[in-house]
């Protein structure tokens, strides 16, 4: 049986603090080239890398190339010269779905119904979407903007289009140079973060997880939201299927939030008494080491719903209420509310104790199975 410790709870709430704090400032382009030999290969661990953008943030100069590593795109493991090659590949690979893309579109439009509309969802998402800075500079393409979307929707069967993703992958567009570089960055991301955006596949399992986790850390709010403000959870379902971009207050609060996420992710997968007993010195505790929790979107969600907590309880508001509260979170900024996620996952593991409390949909209900539910 895991075994969880007032000190792991402890590491927890420091990293929650060291990101608050910004001790040191976001990895620049220096110190990211510090991170590999003169071959291209690393000369840190990866888990050195990796804490290090969870505490401090990446550099916008930087933040392409370390989200090629934390996607997936990049092997850890690759050479300078690797890497060359494995964008050429995909930059090649991406070239043959458009030519195959431009083949097959007449027999999609004739023979697929759900394509014409799709398209035509795509092209409505688009038009709608602000494409220019404060100064009135076009920020976006919107024809590749609608190519990408489309070459995905054909390509990825496993997560067919849905509104918001025209945002997501707009974000992905500022952030590259490169047609190719968008799309593959948006299937790698899908991919790593389980689908866990798409509506068909995580989002319901989002939510489930969240309803869980208040009746566990905040039993009041829990009867209060089975109550008078039920069905407010249930609706928050945007949050997830936008990965919570609109609540934050720019770009780089909601690139920050997702490579925390990523970086949850690109930790390899050890065992709760590795991660213990592994705390190598120097490297940040959140969430201790390894794989702490591929599911940290939850609490997230759960983070942002105590915002509104206070309000909902002293006014007895509705579910209508509550969500419309909700959907006011706007402004927020990234650091702190992944430093609020890093004390709920605190609290969590304070509760080794607490045998009869709910565990995650589908278990047998404990506190340890809602920290291994959690981190798998």
């Amino acid at each position: 049986m895991t075994t969880l410790s007032p000190e792991n709870s402890l590491s927890a709430r420091r990293s929650a603090t060291l990101i608050l704090e910004k001790r040191n400032p976001a990895i620049d382009k220096a110190e990211w080239d510090s991170f590999f030999d003169e071959n291209g290969h690393l000369a840190k661990s990866r888990d050195f890398i990796c804490s290090n953008i969870l505490e401090r943030g990446l550099h916008p100069f930087v933040r392409t190339e370390a989200w090629k590593f934390l996607t997936g795109y990049y092997s850890w493991q690759s050479s300078r010269d690797e890497r060359l090659m494995v964008d050429s590949n995909r930059r090649r690979n991406y070239n043959s779905l458009c030519q195959m893309y431009e083949k097959i579109q007449p027999l999609l439009e004739n023979l697929h119904g759900n394509f014409t509309e799709t398209r035509n969802n795509i092209a409505y998402d688009i038009q709608k979407l602000y494409d220019k800075d404060p100064l009135g500079n076009v920020l976006v393409d919107k024809k590749k903007l609608e190519k990408t979307l489309l070459l995905s929707y054909v390509c990825n069967t496993k997560a067919e289009y849905q509104r918001g993703f025209h945002e997501m992958v707009m974000l992905f567009q500022l952030m590259v140079e490169h047609d190719h570089e968008t799309f593959w960055l948006f299937q790698f991301f899908l991919q790593k973060t389980e689908h866990s955006c798409v509506i068909n596949i995580g989002v319901g399992k989002n939510l489930d997880m969240l309803n869980s986790l208040i009746t566990l850390l905040d039993p009041e709010f829990a009867e209060h939201l089975k109550g008078k403000g039920s069905g407010a959870v249930q609706s928050l379902f945007p949050w997830f299927c936008l990965c919570f971009q609109r609540a934050f207050k720019s770009f780089d609060d909601v690139w920050r939030l997702w490579e925390c996420g990523l970086w949850m992710l690109a930790a390899p997968r050890v065992s709760w008494s590795q991660a213990t007993a592994l705390k190598p010195a120097g490297c940040p505790q959140v969430l201790l080491t390894g794989k702490p929790c591929r599911n940290f979107q939850v609490l997230v969600a759960y983070s942002m719903l105590q915002m509104v907590r206070e309000q909902a309880l002293l006014e007895c508001m509705s579910g209508d209420a509550i969500l419309s509260a909700c959907n006011s979170l706007i402004d927020l900024d990234a650091d702190e509310l992944i430093s609020a996620a890093c004390v709920v996952y605190a609290e969590l593991m304070q509760k080794e104790g607490s045998k009869d409390r709910p565990g995650p949909p589908g278990t047998q209900g404990n506190v340890t199975n809602w920290i291994e539910f959690l981190r798998h």
